[in-house]
């Protein structure tokens, strides 16, 4: 959780107190302020939030007003390193800060835990031992649920209010009931299930002294393959289908971090389906496919840009999720060394080297396409989507064909999830003159270029060469790229869409010959009972719309469909 702060602040900086200053402080527990709230139902709200991540959590009444939420107590040294490291990792709020505890109030978190005698001397609260557990196993306990993914907190062997809640939830998922502390049978159980997948990882902490950077790897499952800035490649060992990537990147901007987050969707091991992030400080990638799956993290640390990307076989499972949970959380920086000494965004070169031995990957097929409803439905070709391992729409949504229909070779597309379109298309009720210009909205080069060409040309016949009705002939300069894309008048509306260049089997047209499905045709087999049953908007414009007000709408219409093996 990253901590909002609200009006009512944290008091800054580093607070000394007590008679002997920086030397009597160090024998004393302190706590660590990381947020605070002006109203009691708020107080609670965060710090069961906070509880849900760390153990230590506390909330106390402030005697200045409001209410603190605190960890804590701890020794002054591991609290000044507890509060640096939490802040470099954006966890507490910014203006987080140690506190005497000297202006605590009653005890309001965990419910029904004060202790006032100890908060009033400033003395450690009683460490909760139910467990029956030394401090080593307690440490393994909070291990075994961070991996199956109920713990959120630090491995410190403090059962707290967090490591009460992680093991509820746990019991509850094995069918015991949630009572928060563990029988012996069930630490062992625990333990023993925990220990046993981790044999088979082979989990170990590596740190890295070139790159500078620190995460807990499958071991079992890797083998160091090679350093070429910016990456340490771990290649599969054993026919494991895993491979691992730690990310050293000098030059710590939101260009270099959005050039590696680009960089990084063109590899092979990044499946083009799956979830996207990129933030001013940081970015997520994930993305699946039948054969393999992939997680990638970076952020901006100092002056450079570090992470890691795993890539595993599909058919792994749960368990390789846990483990790119456990990289998430045990990942960290450990200083400003770089694998490059260079610290300026990525150049061309440095793009090139990024790549240098890394299979770069691209779509079997562009086309185009275009929004017919609210929901993100999408027009096309039957052409355009025949034999995908995997379609996706403008690169990053992935999609499945809803509708096919062989007679008029178009198709309909639905995003797997869902897309607001910011522009639909609009039909024409009636064909234009034969004469009249007309205009393709399409991806004539695909994904090089970030937005469609628009490529003019003119009516020259409302039926096929053998008389075909609900086809149009254009003098028009078209491109593979372009079929998919609608044919528009000049005032925006749909009449068409275009078809692939070649019509007949054998047959190839002249240049400059191309045919499109009409408005009207499309119109039947949208609308037929057994299609998709679209609802198609119907043009009412009596105005073309100004040249600029045109060519946003085609922008936010037209759609990239790419076929992938």
């Amino acid at each position: 959780m990253r901590a909002v702060r609200r009006g009512f602040g944290i008091v800054l900086g580093l607070i000394l107190w007590g008679l002997g200053g920086v030397a009597q402080a160090q024998q004393q527990k302190v706590w660590v302020q990381i947020d605070a709230e002006p109203t009691l139902s708020a107080a609670m709200d965060t710090a069961r939030a906070y509880g849900a991540r760390f153990d230590q959590v506390q909330g106390y009444q402030l005697g200045s007003g409001g209410y603190a939420i605190v960890l804590g107590p701890m020794e002054s040294g591991v609290a000044v390193t507890t509060l640096q490291g939490l802040l470099a990792q954006n966890m507490i709020a910014a203006g987080s800060a140690l506190s005497s505890g000297q202006a605590f109030g009653q005890q309001f978190w965990p419910v029904g835990a004060a202790d006032q005698t100890a908060v009033a001397q400033n003395l450690p609260l009683a460490q909760d031992d139910a467990l029956g557990l030394d401090e080593e196993g307690r440490r393994a306990v909070q291990t075994a649920l961070k991996w199956f993914g109920y713990y959120a907190g630090f491995i410190d062997g403090n059962i707290g209010s967090g490591s009460r809640a992680a093991i509820a939830a746990w019991q509850t998922a094995q069918g015991y009931d949630p009572t928060g502390v563990l029988s012996a049978d069930q630490s062992a159980s625990l333990i023993d299930t925990f220990r046993a997948e981790d044999r088979a990882f082979g989990l170990e902490t590596i740190t890295d002294p070139i790159a500078g950077i620190e995460i807990s790897l499958p071991m079992a499952m890797l083998t160091l393959d090679s350093t070429t800035p910016p990456f340490v490649r771990y290649a599969a060992k054993n026919g494991s289908g895993v491979t691992a990537l730690l990310i050293s990147q000098p030059g710590g901007t939101q260009a270099t971090l959005s050039d590696l987050y680009d960089l990084l969707q063109k590899l092979d091991i990044m499946p083009v389906v799956g979830d996207r992030t990129l933030e001013s400080s940081y970015f997520t990638l994930t993305g699946r496919s039948a054969k393999i799956q992939t997680h990638a993290y970076a952020e901006i640390v100092g002056g450079a840009v570090k992470g890691y990307v795993l890539s595993w076989d599909a058919t792994k499972g749960d368990q390789m999720l846990r483990m790119a949970a456990m990289m998430q959380s045990s990942f960290r920086s450990t200083g400003d060394v770089v694998l490059d000494p260079a610290s300026l965004p990525l150049d061309e070169a440095a793009k090139r080297g990024l790549l240098a031995g890394m299979s770069v990957k691209d779509p079997k097929a562009t086309r185009s396409g275009f929004f017919i409803d609210q929901a993100g439905s999408v027009l096309t070709t039957i052409e355009a989507v025949e034999n995908c391992g995997t379609i996706t729409l403008d690169q990053n949504h992935g999609a499945k064909v809803s509708f096919a229909d062989k007679a008029s070779g178009v198709a309909v597309l639905t995003p797997e999830a869902a897309i607001a379109p910011r522009s639909v298309a609009v039909f024409a009720p009636d064909m234009p003159h034969v004469g009249s210009p007309i205009a393709v909205s399409g991806y004539s080069y695909g994904a090089r270029l970030s937005a469609p060409i628009l490529t003019q040309g003119t009516l020259e016949e409302t039926q096929g060469l053998n008389g075909e009705q609900g086809l149009l002939r254009l003098a028009l300069q078209a491109m593979p790229g372009d079929a998919g894309g609608p044919v528009l008048d000049k005032a925006g509306v749909v009449v068409g869409l275009l078809l692939p260049a070649q019509i007949k089997a054998g047959k190839d047209l002249p240049d400059g010959v191309a045919y499109a499905i009409s408005a009207t045709a499309l119109a039947k087999v949208l609308t037929h009972p057994q299609g998709p049953s679209v609802q198609m908007a119907q043009s009412t414009a009596v105005e073309a719309p100004t040249a600029n007000a045109l060519h946003r709408a085609l922008r936010d219409m037209t759609v990239l469909v790419s076929c992938w093996d």
